[in-house]
């Protein structure tokens, strides 16, 4: 796998001041066949992108009165101090799971193939050199990110400059799964308790003072009912001490338990150092063969929330949940925009407050969605049998206070980023 794949870019999506923007793919291409024994995943090595985005005014005559130009700064691939544990991909057929710029660069980079993990510890243990990264954020200082894991599920802070990990945040043990597995399904199988394969913290805020992170589990625990139950959980580190506080969020579409719809979260972002938007999605539309129905950021408050550390089973967890309002139907939105249902991106993942802008002399705020693609650059199907492109997409929505007060943004230093192919630039 190159080092220099670009793909799948909006799994996550942070603000760092100005129109500087860091977007992240997931674990990797794995959308194509390619070895089911490691569930299609290759030794993609996991990073992050910088980007600058611009926005100006759009010609006369748009639907649109502004136009974005993304432009891509810079990659930077993530890697660790001291050794990590690959496979030696032997047991499914396969060579080593050690990703082959490792001896170019003489260091060890993560990967997203999904057999690199030590089978004698748990999935907590974050020596295994498989990363699946679903957000980012900048810290305040500016010179380091913090990014979400699914393979764990934990957090960890990498220096912004270089990639390399600084430290790791632990979730308690009742997130890890015991059994491990390269295949997704299995592991799921051979497990009661912790995160269900692929669907672990999937979102990740920071608070503006920059001292709680807030991660989201994209769906329920699986000693909590798993992926058709309605109460995932949302944690708030504490990064002075480690600490963790659990709260419920209950999912709107669930569908019925004889038609679940399977609901999931995908982002968290900080609203203020109490208050969030929730990224709540289907799985529909645009990649899926299928028509976009339900995409809506919901605001949540924990301040007063029940804390749930203590409780287990959806049964334990009713009444508890955090409360929430609607702040915005994305799908609402965008098709009164002229998009078709069927041609909105069916995993919009990363939302992110972007710059001020002034429109006829009022203030507004910016609110950045992007969607993650799988690194597939085209769809022919049913509603598109003529194919259709299937790019990374960011949709911007402007507010004003009215519509969200109380927004405190974080405020970012600035910092000089050197540019290095020695240190994970590709």
């Amino acid at each position: 796998m190159v080092g220099n794949r670009l793909g799948g870019i909006g799994s996550g999506l942070a603000y760092a001041g100005g129109t500087t923007f860091l977007a992240l793919p997931d674990r990797g291409p794995n959308a194509v066949s390619y070895h089911s024994a490691v569930d299609d995943t290759a030794s993609f090595i996991p990073r992050f992108h910088t980007l600058s985005m611009i926005l100006e005014p759009s010609d006369a005559g748009s639907t649109l009165p502004y136009v974005l130009t993304p432009m891509l700064q810079d990659t930077t691939l993530l890697s660790s101090r001291t050794p990590l544990y690959y496979s030696s991909g032997t047991a499914y057929g396969l060579g080593s799971g050690v990703p082959a710029l490792n001896a170019v660069d003489h260091t060890y980079y993560f990967s997203g193939r999904s057999d690199n993990f030590d089978a004698g510890k748990n999935s907590l243990n974050s020596n295994d050199a498989r990363l699946d990264p679903e957000s980012v954020r900048v810290a305040n200082n500016g010179a380091s990110v913090l990014i979400s894991d699914e393979y764990g599920p934990y957090v960890n802070e990498f220096e912004r400059s270089t990639g390399r990990r600084l430290r790791t945040y632990k979730l308690p043990d009742s997130f890890a799964v015991s059994n491990l597995s390269a295949v997704s399904n299995d592991e799921i199988a051979g497990n009661a308790s912790g995160r269900v394969a692929n669907k672990g913290m999937e979102g990740l805020a920071i608070t503006p003072d920059g001292r709680y992170l807030i991660g989201a589990m994209q769906s329920p625990l699986l000693q909590d009912g798993g992926t058709n139950a309605a109460y995932t959980r949302i944690v708030k580190i504490d990064t002075y001490s480690g600490a963790v506080r659990q709260y419920a969020y209950e999912l709107t579409n669930i569908g019925t338990s004889a038609k679940p719809k399977y609901g999931t979260i995908s982002e968290i972002l900080a609203i203020n150092n109490h208050e969030f938007l929730v990224d709540e999605r289907d799985g529909k539309g645009l990649g899926d063969n299928s028509t976009a129905a339900f995409k809506k950021l919901f605001r949540i408050d924990l301040d007063g929330a029940t804390e749930v550390s203590a409780f287990s089973g959806a049964n334990n967890l009713a009444g508890k949940a955090v409360g929430k309002t609607l702040f915005l139907d994305v799908v609402n939105m965008l098709t009164a925009s002229g998009i078709a249902a069927n041609d909105i991106p069916a995993k919009l993942e990363g939302i992110a407050f972007g710059q001020d802008l002034t429109i006829a002399g009022v203030t507004k705020h910016t609110l950045f969605i992007a969607n993650d693609n799988d690194f597939i650059g085209t769809v022919t199907d049913t509603n598109h049998p003529n194919g259709i492109a299937n790019p990374n997409q960011f949709f911007v929505f402007a507010f004003d206070d009215a519509e969200l007060p109380r927004l405190l943004k974080q405020h970012i230093a600035a910092v000089s980023q050197c540019f290095d192919d020695e240190h994970g630039r590709r």
